[in-house]
Formats: C-alpha cells, structure tokens, sequence
C-alpha cells in the first residue's frame, strides 16, 4: 500500500514535517500490524510554490507538480500535514488541493494534520478543513491531529502521551480506511 505525506510546511526546523513524518511512522505501523506493507512517498509542498503560482497565473502544470499530483492520485492513503497561519491552513494547501481537484482525491482516505503556532487554533478549523476535504470528494478519518509547540516540548521531555494517542487514534483510522481503498 501506498502512503503520500504531502506538507505544506516551509521554514527551518520544520515543525510541519516532522510531525508529519511522525504520524507517517505509526500508520505505517497500523498497517503492518494489518498484515500490509506500506511504501511512503514525500511531497514536500514548499518545493512546488513557483509550480504552483505558474498553475494559477497560466494553467500550466510543471513536470514537478504533475509528478506530485500522480504521486497522490497513485495512492491508497493521504497524509496531509499543514502549519496553521492566523486561522488558516497555509496558502501551499489551498493552491495544491485546488490543483488536485476532485477527481485525484474521490475516496481517497485522508488524515489531517495540523501543526499551530504558539496559539491554538480556533475549534471549528479542523471542521472547516475537513470540509473542504470532503468537498473535493476526498475520505477524512474522523481523528484529526493537532500540534504545537506545547506538544514539541513535552515530546522533548519524554511526556507526549496525549499527542502520541491522537496520532495512534488518526494512524489507525486510516490504516483502516485504506485497506479497503483500492483504484
């Protein structure tokens, strides 16, 4: 099975990837202990933020980017991983999604992960990007996990027992969902 983390983090350290490489981890676990073997492929969308402008003033997909959407499409499961900017997902994830479209992400499983800054966000952001998910016909797991740097640190001091059982939960929805889940 096929596991796609794409992130729309950007900067050093990389918050957004390292959580999403974390959830990646424990849903590769999940289905493992499924009896599947899971590959993982690495979108890393701070790369594609020129591709993705050019797709929006022309119309016009790069290799880059059109290797990026068959990666997804390719895909028994999504892991989205998105940092959270004034109450609002990063411009990196609306520009991909709108490129995805709803044909790339129908029935496609998606767990989403969202890294905030120093604030939590406002309750209903996780309601309103799962919406948008649902909108483009994509399969949100019910869990979604939410981290910041309040969790960074209690990972550090080897206390990430709320934060691990959040992503152990979201993995195993959709190591779940994806089992099912086939092109």
């Amino acid at each position: 099975m096929t596991v796609v983390s794409a992130g729309a983090g950007a900067g050093r350290p990389r918050p957004t990837r390292l959580l999403a490489d974390r959830v990646v981890e424990v849903v590769c676990r999940s289905l493992a202990a499924g009896g599947a073997r899971a590959e993982v492929e690495v979108v890393e969308l701070h790369r594609l933020a020129a591709d993705l402008a050019q797709h929006a003033a022309h119309g016009r997909a790069s290799l880059d980017l059109r290797e990026a959407v068959a990666a997804v499409a390719a895909a028994d499961g999504l892991v989205v991983a998105t940092p959270v900017l004034a109450a609002s997902p990063g411009e990196l994830f609306d520009s991909f999604f709108a490129v995805l479209g709803d044909r790339v992400l129908a029935g496609m499983p998606v767990l989403l992960a969202l890294h905030t800054g120093p604030h939590r966000p406002a309750p209903g952001l996780a309601h309103v990007l799962r919406g948008r998910l649902t909108g483009l016909r994509a399969d949100p797991v019910p869990t979604v996990v939410v981290a910041g740097p309040p969790d960074r640190q209690s990972t550090s001091d080897g206390d990430a027992g709320e934060l691990d059982a959040r992503i152990g939960r979201a993995a195993a929805e959709l190591a779940a969902a994806m089992r099912p889940h086939r092109h």
